[in-house]
């Protein structure tokens, strides 16, 4: 029980001393300019590719953020901001939606995590979901 406690006691206080402007801003300088390259699951046994083009992520307020993004999977192409959700796991950034009207695509729910140059996350639609991981590759400068 004391082991527990000491580990519990560590964990709160490393979340304590975290920069988080200094994190918010790591996050916003690593995800504009980028492209999410990668597959997702849901539609069938194979695996499928998706790509997130993320021109620009800036914070909004609290932990609401602005992507500017052009999504493209399957047969869809749409490029829209979307103001999402931006909660920390530590130093971790995940981006969250719950039942988030995607225009032209249609309503989803998501918990994707970004760390070191790959994305990997959750995600649900109205007659699917599954899984999507991938790559974060610079596109602008």
């Amino acid at each position: 029980m004391k082991l527990l406690a000491a580990v519990l006691c560590f964990i709160a206080l490393s979340c304590a001393k975290r920069d988080l402007p200094a994190l918010e801003k790591q996050f916003s300088d690593s995800m504009s300019g980028v492209t999410l390259v990668g597959r997702f699951s849901g539609h069938g046994k194979e695996l499928k590719e998706d790509k997130y083009e993320i021109e620009s992520v800036s914070k909004i307020q609290g932990n609401l953020w602005l992507f500017k993004v052009r999504i493209v999977y399957e047969n869809h192409d749409v490029t829209v901001p979307l103001p999402l959700a931006v909660e920390w796991a530590g130093d971790t950034p995940v981006i969250t939606l719950t039942d988030v009207a995607v225009p032209g695509l249609g309503t989803f729910t998501a918990r994707v995590l970004v760390y070191r140059g790959e994305y990997a996350g959750t995600w649900k639609g109205k007659t699917a979901g599954g899984h999507m991981f991938g790559r974060v590759v610079r596109t602008l400068k």
